[in-house]
C-alpha cells in the first residue's frame, strides 16, 4: 500500500500547459508503470478533481520535475502549504483506496 502512495506521488508530473484537469490523467499514462492503466488514470484524476483544487493539482504536477520540492513543501512551516500537504494526502490516501480496489480483477 505503501507503494502505491509513493507511486501516486510519482505520478503527479505532467507539463504545465495541460488542463489542470487532466494533468493526473496524463502523468500517470506517460508514467510507464504496469498499473498505470487507462482506467486507473482515470480513477486517479477523477480523486484528484474531487479533492485538490486546480493550483494543488499543479503544485503536485511540480514535484516529479522537481521532487526536492515536495520535501519543501512538506516541511515548510507556511500555513498554505500545511494545508496543501494536508490535502494532498488526502488525495493520495483515497485514490490509492478508491483505485486499487478499481484494478483488482
Amino acid at each position: 500500500m505503501r507503494k502505491l502512495v509513493v507511486a501516486l506521488t510519482l505520478l503527479t508530473f505532467s507539463s504545465s500547459s495541460a488542463p489542470a484537469s487532466d494533468l493526473i490523467r496524463k502523468a500517470c499514462l506517460k508514467s510507464g508503470r504496469s498499473a498505470a492503466t487507462p482506467d486507473t488514470c482515470l480513477c486517479i484524476q477523477r480523486v484528484a478533481n474531487a479533492r485538490l483544487r486546480r493550483g494543488e493539482q499543479r503544485l503536485a504536477a511540480s514535484f516529479f520535475r522537481n521532487p526536492a520540492k515536495a520535501q519543501v513543501i512538506r516541511q515548510s512551516d507556511r500555513p498554505d502549504h500545511e494545508v496543501f500537504w494536508v490535502r494532498y494526502k488526502a488525495w493520495a490516501t483515497e485514490a490509492e483506496d478508491t483505485c486499487a480496489k478499481k484494478s483488482k480483477p
